[in-house]
């Protein structure tokens, strides 16, 4: 039976991304998808760029996009939009920047500008934030209005995000549902969207909790979807939790 299991936020912590590898193993997964935000501060960057690159004889050869922190290393050697970093300034502060330089070479650099932005399987979109961008947080708290604009945006019954860091299941039945689009020409036709129950997954973080490690397992078959947690570094490992959020509508 096809299983993904979808990660994101390993930032550089290889021990915790090696025990969600050994977590996987046993779950008889048949894709491994990986959100974005991979490096970080945390731990060896260079060391986890090479492990995604060369994983391990009978291991899943993992598929994987860009998130946040990536977008702030393509800044950083000039091939992003935003040269001087303002985001990373502002969310870690100054002397983040040269933290990150010295943490990922020009080579990895220009590796990961080889990566996808996002994935569309079937009925899903995986990626770091959303289609509006790496930085788009969604969250439980994240008003219905917006997370029924990211779906519809995405184009996807189940939208996987990784930028929150959090494992959560929101879903969003629209009772009423109209959009129109505005171009040169004028306003066009009102479109009545599609009112049937669709729902945004958090995946979870790998290495930004030290000891503990979250992500998401999902069956497209039957939709069931469960998260995993495990505590690396103690003898307990692969304990299973589960973060439900209903009663969302527009």
């Amino acid at each position: 039976m096809e299983q993904w299991a979808i990660l994101s936020g390993i930032e550089g912590n290889l021990g915790a991304y090696e025990a969600v590898l050994a977590d996987i193993r046993r779950q008889r997964v048949s894709d491994l998808y990986i959100l974005g935000d991979f490096v970080g501060f945390q731990g060896d960057n260079e060391a986890v760029i090479q492990r995604l690159q060369s994983p391990e004889a009978g291991e899943l050869e993992p598929q994987i996009c860009i998130g946040w922190w990536e977008e702030q290393c393509f800044n950083l050697y000039g091939l992003g939009g935003l040269p001087d970093a303002p985001e990373l300034v502002e969310q870690e502060g100054a002397d983040a920047v040269q933290r990150l330089w010295e943490s990922v070479s020009r080579q990895s650099v220009q590796w990961m500008r080889s990566l996808h932005f996002g994935f569309h399987e079937l009925d899903c979109l995986l990626i770091h934030g959303s289609t509006v961008g790496y930085a788009d947080v969604l969250t439980p708290d994240t008003p219905a209005m917006q997370l029924c604009d990211r779906l519809i945006r995405a184009d996807a019954n189940h939208l996987f995000c990784g930028r929150s860091g959090r494992t959560f299941e929101c879903w969003v039945t629209p009772t009423q549902l109209n959009s129109t689009v505005t171009t040169l020409d004028g306003t066009q036709p009102t479109q009545d969207q599609s009112k049937s129950a669709r729902r945004v997954i958090g995946v979870g973080s790998v290495g930004c909790n030290p000891g503990e490690a979250t992500y998401t397992l999902y069956s497209p078959g039957s939709n069931q979807l469960s998260f995993r947690t495990v505590n690396y570094g103690q003898a307990q490992y692969g304990r299973t939790k589960r973060e439900k959020v209903k009663g969302f509508g527009s």
